[in-house]
């Protein structure tokens, strides 16, 4: 297999899971309206704290880390604990941080998730730098030669992702997109940049803010219009992948109850964009993909569960493919 160089770019954060908690339990009106029922001024018992990081370009990287690729990662940090925690934390999967940025007026992103014990999560941000993002933080001058940029959401700044697009493009990079909601937003401003993508990454909803269709089929063969690799996932019912001439429609990899849903989509998005840079198939890549999100989130934080090169063989899972015009 070809070595390849992935950078990301998106946001860091430190990640601090409370759970175990008895009040952590939740209340819900209907199977889609629940919540967690802590009174103002009440103290809160929690038995177990966990500590990770976090942010999609981060947990992006590490896929493509441990799975044997040079990667890259080129975002903002504070000059904080925080930040020192993050840091750490890649160079201990071999990641290169030699392109992240500095911010001196805002701190390190840091999440504080309120975990129930059927995985959900209740989730209080503080995004800090990793929004308040300046061009000079994604600077692809200084990097020699990448094969492959993938980007998850910079917060809306579209000042940035269009000129991030236009320089990886002439160093002849691949672009994998993973867009967030300020940039789902604006789809008059996000639709032009697709015209660069390789493969562009979303759920379901996230599909139907760029195109128009009440069906993940409907919405691939529209999205395909805009760049030639699709992929939709679609929650409990699995996901869907389309490119130049196969569709592909599958369940899920594995149906345990989830103990921490946090990164499911990185993982899924990330280990599709590893299997198909490296030569394999729509099916095979989603395969991998949908392997690597179920072992994600049957461990707390984004990144212990992901896969790496030495992992066992993977289990068969039911995938259909359809060839198309």
């Amino acid at each position: 297999m070809k070595n390849l160089t992935f950078l990301t770019a998106g946001a860091a954060t430190q990640d601090i899971f409370l759970s175990h908690s008895p009040e952590f339990v939740p209340v819900c009106e209907n199977p889609e309206d629940c919540f967690f029922n802590i009174p103002l001024g009440a103290k809160i018992n929690v038995n177990k704290i966990d500590f990770a990081t976090g942010g999609g370009a981060t947990n992006a990287a590490t896929t493509f880390a441990r799975n044997g690729h040079h990667a890259l990662f080129m975002g903002a940090i504070g000059r904080d604990p925080a930040g020192a925690f993050v840091i750490d934390g890649l160079d201990k999967e071999g990641i290169d941080t030699s392109y992240l940025s500095y911010n001196a007026r805002f701190n390190t992103g840091v999440s504080v998730l309120l975990l129930a014990p059927n995985g959900e999560r209740t989730i209080l941000t503080y995004r800090g730098a990793s929004t308040h993002y300046r061009t000079s933080d994604f600077d692809l001058s200084r990097v020699e030669k990448i094969d492959w940029l993938y980007i998850s959401s910079l917060n809306g700044h579209f000042e940035i992702l269009d000129p991030l697009f236009r320089s990886a493009k002439e160093k002849g990079a691949k672009i994998a997109f993973n867009p967030g909601k300020s940039e789902l937003a604006k789809p008059e401003k996000l639709k032009p940049l697709l015209a660069d993508v390789e493969i562009l990454i979303v759920n379901k909803e996230e599909a139907q803010q760029i195109v128009s269709g009440d069906t993940c089929e409907e919405l691939l063969m529209r999205a395909r219009n805009f760049c030639p690799v699709v992929v939709i996932t679609d929650g409990a019912n699995g996901a869907w992948a389309i490119d130049r001439g196969i569709m592909v429609k599958a369940g899920l990899y594995d149906d345990s109850e989830s103990v921490d849903r946090t990164g499911a989509g990185d993982s899924f998005g990330s280990g599709f964009t590893l299997k198909y840079a490296s030569g394999a198939s729509l099916k095979d890549s989603v395969h991998f993909a949908s392997a690597n999100a179920s072992s994600v989130v049957a461990q707390i934080g984004a990144k212990a569960g992901i896969l790496n090169a030495d992992s066992v063989k993977l289990d068969p899972m039911d995938i259909k493919t359809w060839s198309i015009k």
